[in-house]
């Protein structure tokens, strides 16, 4: 595997972050995905917001969106917003505008924050003078949003709009065997359907679980049966 890239303020991106893993099922993702890989490539619209629940790929989406961004030797800056709320916003945000392309991933958790919604009005306005690039992503629709700042909101609801729909059973089973796949791992649907059943059913922490089972499998030397799983991950 490739090493993954080395941002700022400590923040990589996951090497597995592709758009070529990340699973489509239906029109309405297969759209949002076009969206965001013309975005990365400086096509199309300048200013995006996807949203959708918790465990629907919005991180993986960013992070495929700013290793695209990068490969075509544009420079970029993705923003994990949980990690750095903390931070001092305006440091966090000094200097953004001359990047082609800013990434906030979950904005979700900054509001509220006057500091932080100060911060990102403003640098929303530099990036719109600097004619580059914002993605946003949410877990609340942008309507939604509990931000105080009106003109941040306004930006906000202003951008291009993008719903992303979380898998049904059937779509889990398939990303997590695909990825399996990928990983070189054989996962049958017997095994699949019994980590489903019985695991957590947001997709981050079933491909963490994965992740668990790969090492395992690969120290141990074991096929991925029932009773290795079941005993790998205490299920």
């Amino acid at each position: 595997m490739s090493e993954p890239i080395q941002l700022s303020l400590g923040i990589s991106l996951n090497d597995e972050a592709t758009f070529a893993n990340y699973h489509v099922v239906g029109d309405i993702n297969r759209i949002v995905v076009e969206a965001l890989q013309n975005f990365a490539e400086c096509k199309g619209d300048k200013n995006l917001v996807i949203w959708g629940g918790r465990g629907s790929g919005l991180t993986h989406l960013l992070q495929a969106c700013a290793r695209r961004t990068h490969s075509v030797d544009q420079s970029m800056q993705y923003l994990p917003m949980r990690d750095l709320v903390g931070y001092s916003p305006i440091q966090v945000c000094e200097g953004l505008e001359d990047l082609a392309f800013v990434c906030l991933d979950g904005i979700d958790e900054i509001c509220g924050n006057a500091e932080w919604e100060q911060a990102i009005f403003h640098l929303y306005n530099r990036l719109k003078d600097n004619d580059q690039r914002l993605l946003i992503a949410s877990h609340t629709s942008p309507p939604a949003l509990p931000i105080v700042l009106a003109d941040l909101k306004s930006r906000i609801l202003g951008s291009t709009v993008y719903h992303v729909e979380g898998l049904s059973h059937n779509g889990k089973s398939a990303a997590l065997q695909a990825r399996a796949q990928n990983r070189g791992m054989e996962l049958s649907d017997e095994v699949t359907q019994f980590i489903l059943n019985r695991a957590p059913r947001d997709m981050n922490e079933l491909f963490t679980l994965l992740n668990r089972l790969d090492d395992a499998s690969l120290q141990e030397q074991r096929k991925l049966t029932i009773p290795f799983v079941k005993k790998v991950l205490c299920l």
